[in-house]
């Protein structure tokens, strides 16, 4: 089975139209019972959230931007009159306490993602 945020409490921007609602906030209890593929069975595993790591300097991508960016003149690009996007889709990684196996899942697109305790 796998792991439904719609099946949780959210809260939604009160409108008209139920297809015009944006979900703001999501609570997600810290510990779900769910199947584990390595053990092959469900298990009460803990959520967190992933976060990117620091960036290296020495990557090629970033010293290609750095050779393209240096010298005269402003910007590399232009700056953007508003970014595209204003939330995040907030990565999943559930924990299985008996194998130590890590499962990833992409969740909504979403304003505020609270882990709260049971």
């Amino acid at each position: 089975m796998f792991y439904d945020i719609y099946s949780y409490y959210y809260r939604l921007e009160s409108c008209l139209n139920y297809r015009q609602a944006r979900i703001l906030i999501v609570n997600i209890p810290k510990e779900i019972n769910r199947f584990c593929p390595k053990c092959n069975k469900h298990v009460v595993q803990k959520i967190s959230i992933y976060k990117a790591g620091k960036r290296r300097g020495t990557a090629a991508g970033e010293r290609r931007h750095a050779l393209r960016k240096k010298g005269y003149g402003g910007q590399k690009f232009p700056k953007l009159a508003k970014p595209a996007k204003t939330t995040k889709k907030v990565t999943q990684i559930f924990t299985c306490p008996e194998c130590k196996k890590k499962t990833m899942k992409q969740g909504i697109r979403i304003r505020k993602f609270e882990l709260v305790a049971k």
